[in-house]
């Protein structure tokens, strides 16, 4: 699995004109499944993205992860949107080619495993439509982006 992942101080996505998740202060989380992901890879991918630590302490260094907030009264968000083009290769030309990404199928599996299991492991979890046109809207807060590959 990858997941592209931002740290944000709002997010949400739009879904033919309704927004379908929202945020405050947390992260954006934009998720791919790859050929061959099970449980393992969604488990392992989850807990480094929980203990990921990219928000900042009183002194400004990033020591902080999303579960931290809560104890600091800031209720941090997961947006978790579905994101298959994260398994573009562009090495053959122009055209990118997404024959690593998982399958529709196992995709949408993948995904709602990932969102289920971060339902039960953190208080706020919002998610988009798998499959849809989405728009997502964000503020993304540093910036900080960072790529997650397990």
């Amino acid at each position: 699995m990858k997941a592209l992942v931002q740290r944000v101080s709002s997010a949400h996505v739009v879904v033919a004109g309704q927004t379908v998740g929202r945020i405050e202060a947390g992260l954006l989380v934009l998720l791919c499944a790859m050929q061959g992901d099970t449980q393992v890879q969604a488990e392992k991918l989850l807990n480094k993205l929980l203990k990921l630590r990219i928000f900042s302490d009183a002194n400004g260094k990033m020591n902080h992860c999303v579960q931290d907030l809560d104890g600091q009264g800031r209720h941090g968000g997961l947006l978790i949107v579905s994101q298959f083009t994260l398994a573009a290769d562009t090495s053959g030309g122009n055209r990118p080619s997404f024959t690593q990404a998982a399958a529709p199928d196992e995709g949408k599996r993948c995904y709602d495993l990932f969102v289920a299991q971060a339902s039960t492991r953190h208080s706020l979890v919002q998610a988009g439509i798998f499959a849809a046109d989405m728009q997502v809207h964000l503020v993304n807060d540093g910036p900080v982006t960072l790529m997650l590959e397990v």
